[in-house]
C-alpha cells in the first residue's frame, strides 16, 4: 500500500531516487536553458547582420525588424523559447524575401 510518499510499489532505495534524478534534470535544464541561449544569441547575431546587408520592400523589411526586436524583448524577459522562436522567424522572413526579390542582399 502507498503511504502517501514517492511512487506506489518503490521499494526504500527507490524512492530516494527522484531526489537524485530531479537534481539531475535541474541540472540538464540549466544546461538546456543555457545553450537555448546561446543558440538564440548566435542566430540573433547572424540575423541581425544579414538585415544590416538587404534592402528591399519596405513593409517585408518592417517585419522583419519587428521579430528582430521581438528575440530581444523576450531574451530580456528570460523567455527564451519566444525569443528563439522570434529570431528564426526573422531569419525566415529573410530567406524568404532574398528568394522571391522582395529583398536583395548588399555586399
Amino acid at each position: 500500500m502507498n503511504s502517501g510518499k514517492g511512487c506506489p510499489g518503490r521499494n526504500k532505495q527507490e524512492e530516494q531516487k527522484p531526489t537524485s534524478i530531479c537534481s539531475a534534470r535541474r541540472c540538464s535544464e540549466g544546461k538546456l536553458e543555457e545553450d537555448l541561449r546561446a543558440e538564440t544569441e548566435k542566430w540573433q547575431k547572424k540575423a541581425q547582420d544579414l538585415y544590416e546587408k538587404v534592402s528591399g520592400e519596405r513593409e517585408f523589411l518592417e517585419n522583419v525588424s519587428a521579430y528582430i526586436r521581438d528575440c530581444q524583448y523576450f531574451l530580456e524577459k528570460g523567455d527564451l523559447i519566444r525569443a528563439f522562436e522570434a529570431i528564426i522567424w526573422a531569419w525566415a522572413w529573410m530567406e524568404i524575401g532574398l528568394q522571391k526579390g522582395l529583398l536583395q542582399q548588399r555586399e
